[in-house]
């Protein structure tokens, strides 16, 4: 097992599905140089086109991924939860970070110190398997988040962010303030405040001091387009076997 701050708490490093689905030497082997950490919201993680310091796991916070520019978040390409890995692929090919990576949902992460992800994993082909398949996940829900800003509405694609916001929160409420949302879909604020008061009136969230609620899901699915979906289609692919080592 990782070390584990006070703050962390017991959280099971199983929860995140790419260290599930690790077969029992190379979970171990990474779980030696892991420590799980608490991560606060809103902190800058990874910076684009910097070097990665290490890897991380999200446990039962998220990250977002956006592109910069002039040291300002512009837009967010792609969600990392517990369904990923934030910053392996980088460290695997000694590259930058590809974007800004920030906790958009405060909570644990497993924390693995690049030099020590790279020892660990160095002749282990099934990791590196497994670092290309979540790279091939993650491409496709950031093609995904591309056509949906091109051919969707402001409203269907909030709903579609909010729902998965609210598939890694493991919570129904989780903090969000408009000009976070503005900046994760790269609109002006005004905008997002027309997208989530439609979404409020129709009863399917509420929206206090920096707090969204999801009241009603079936009714924020209806309001979607089917890019959520797809999405969540391409990360079922490798759910199964992640959920069967983890239980």
């Amino acid at each position: 097992m990782p070390k584990q701050t006070q703050q962390a708490g017991n959280t099971d490093p199983k929860t995140n599905h790419f260290l599930a689905r690790l077969d029992r030497e190379d979970y171990d082997a990474l779980m030696l140089v892991g420590k799980i950490v608490p991560l606060k919201f809103g902190k800058r993680m990874l910076l684009q086109d910097q070097r990665v310091g290490a890897v991380y796991f999200p446990l039962t916070c998220m990250f977002s991924l956006l592109v910069t520019g002039d040291d300002k978040p512009r837009m967010e390409m792609a969600t990392i939860g517990k369904e990923g890995v934030v910053g392996a692929m980088e460290v695997f090919q000694t590259e930058g970070a590809m974007g800004l990576s920030l906790v958009q949902i405060p909570g644990t992460a497993v924390r693995v110190d690049a030099a020590a992800f790279l020892k660990v994993i160095g002749s282990r082909t099934p990791v590196h398997r497994l670092i290309y398949q979540h790279l091939y996940a993650l491409l496709r829900q950031i093609l995904y988040g591309a056509a949906c800003n091109r051919v969707h509405s402001m409203e269907e694609r909030c709903a579609r962010w909010l729902l998965m916001t609210h598939d890694r929160a493991g919570e129904d409420t989780f903090p969000l303030t408009q000009e976070f949302l503005s900046h994760m879909l790269g609109v002006r604020r005004a905008t997002v405040n027309v997208a989530t008061g439609m979404l409020k009136k129709a009863g399917f969230i509420r929206y206090v001091r920096g707090k969204v609620t999801i009241i009603d899901r079936p009714g924020l699915e209806s309001a979607s387009c089917d890019c959520y979906k797809a999405i969540v289609r391409v990360y079922a692919s490798l759910a199964p076997e992640a959920l069967n080592k983890a239980s």
